[in-house]
């Protein structure tokens, strides 16, 4: 039997239906191969940040249970953002669903294109907050726990949407 591990993933929204764009993500991240879905947040509206002009956002956080190995898993990601109608017209566009992987259970992993733990979740209360939510003693390599690095990101706007 392939090794289950628990993967937290952050979801973004600030074009189209965010709601319905969570439900379709929760509904697939659920649907891939020896994967569960084990908890989700609350939906949180957080400004967008290093651009203006663009919508708010909406975030929550996704606890999955997976053998997928990782790199495998961010590929599902891809796809299903794609599938939730991500497009990637330029850095940091407005999108209909982001789905970023912050953790895959202790490991950290140094790749191209995949670095985990995500390397700016502890600075950003729209994936910190969501995440303590649900995982408070969930440690994030190299960091700490989550609910201990709370303070640090107190000074970000995030509103439960």
């Amino acid at each position: 039997m392939t090794p289950r591990v628990c993967a937290f993933i952050a979801f973004g929204a600030n074009l189209g239906d965010p709601a319905a764009a969570f439900a379709l993500a929760l509904q697939r991240l659920g649907d891939l191969p020896d994967s569960r879905v084990l908890a989700r947040s609350s939906l949180y509206r957080t400004a967008p940040v290093g651009v203006e002009g663009q919508p708010d956002y909406i975030n929550a956080v996704i606890e999955l249970s997976t053998a997928l190995p990782a790199r495998h898993l961010l590929e599902a990601l891809l796809a299903i953002e794609h599938e939730g109608g991500r497009t990637r017209d330029f850095h940091m566009a407005p999108r209909t669903m982001d789905l970023d992987l912050l953790l895959y259970g202790d490991a950290v992993i140094d790749e191209h294109g995949l670095q985990v733990p995500h390397p700016r979740m502890h600075l950003r209360a729209f994936t910190l907050v969501p995440l303590a939510e649900i995982a408070p003693e969930v440690i994030i390599p190299g960091r700490g726990r989550a609910a201990d690095l709370l303070p640090g990101v107190a000074d970000q706007a995030i509103a439960r949407a």
